[in-house]
């Protein structure tokens, strides 16, 4: 790669949207990303999936490598940039952060007093996509259908999970921080409802609330190492299995995100409830079919064939483009 000699050919150099079109079709992929990532039991990754851009943003994570880091420590930062596929990252993340700070509120809002309807939506986008990627597997018998099952068991009983009690140690915050940023590039798991899991939720929120303070902060910096580090080692992961067993692990996907439907089912009784803060966290729940037949009902199923509609369009727009 030749050196860039400015800033601007540094940002170019690299993957990432060049037309006005290319950039708000990414931008409002990235606000849908962002709302994914406040729905409990749905993941940033889904919302990759169901626009098209999931391996592309493994890519532009796989972007920072040794070469990055060589650059940087010899502090030369053009060159640095110009691994990076830094135009597309900025683009996502600028709507990422757009959706999470101007919609925080209506989500907060719709979640807490609309339940039934939100998931309902958003169940029907999972539908959806789950048939979407059925489709793009092609090969079920042996390793995909294994795959699938596994995927389908693992995430249905995963996401039934009891909190557990896990120590204050930094190296377990690490991995909490590792493991918990996956969930941001695997479809079909929430990384709040893995903190939930692990037994860290209550822990890093309460740090978020005054992080400015020195314990505060060095907790929240070793959890953001963690969650560099990890998403950087499990982006390559993935992006191997791709390459090498990409039928078996789009399967292994298809199956996770069934699994977790079990997460998103919008008529729910709860057995458990624990107060963090002001807020309340269901600790357990059960599944069950609507109490009655209504209007509430009629617009619930709605609102799932709108979602499951939406992923149609989107995907069919995209094999057009």
């Amino acid at each position: 790669m030749d050196q860039p000699r400015t800033w601007k050919e540094a940002f170019l150099v690299n993957k990432g949207p060049k037309t006005p079109r290319e950039i708000i079709s990414l931008f409002i992929k990235g606000i849908f990303m962002g709302i994914a990532n406040m729905i409990p039991g749905v993941s940033g990754g889904t919302m990759a999936l169901i626009t098209g851009i999931y391996q592309d943003v493994l890519q532009a994570i796989r972007s920072f490598d040794l070469n990055t880091l060589r650059f940087l420590v010899r502090l030369e930062f053009k060159q640095a940039l110009a691994t990076v596929h830094l135009r597309f990252l900025v683009v996502l993340i600028c709507g990422i952060g757009l959706s999470i700070m101007s919609l925080a509120h209506f989500m907060n809002y719709v979640l807490n007093d609309h339940p039934v309807f939100t998931y309902s939506f958003f169940f029907g986008l999972i539908l959806a996509s789950i048939a979407v990627m059925a489709l793009q597997t092609g090969k079920w018998v042996g390793s995909g259908g294994i795959s699938f099952v596994l995927g389908a068991v693992g995430a249905y009983l995963f996401v039934g999970l009891i909190p557990v009690s896990t120590p204050d140690t930094w190296w377990f915050i690490f991995l909490a921080g590792a493991i918990t940023i996956c969930t941001m590039i695997l479809p079909g798991l929430s990384g709040a409802f893995l903190l939930l899991i692990i037994g860290k939720y209550e822990y890093i929120t309460s740090a978020l609330k005054n992080p400015f303070d020195l314990q505060n902060f060095i907790i929240l910096s070793i959890f953001g190492l963690g969650c560099i580090v990890g998403i950087i080692a499990f982006s390559r992961v993935l992006t191997v299995l791709f390459n090498k067993f990409e039928n078996t692990t789009m399967a292994a996907l298809t199956g996770i995100m069934c699994g977790s439907l079990r997460k998103i089912w919008p008529w729910k009784e709860v057995l458990e409830t624990k107060t963090i803060g002001s807020k309340v966290i269901n600790l357990a729940e059960q599944n069950i079919l609507p109490s009655q037949i209504d209007g509430n009902l009629a617009l619930a199923v709605g609102l799932m064939i709108v979602g499951f509609i939406s992923v149609v369009v989107l995907e069919r727009s995209a094999k057009q483009r």
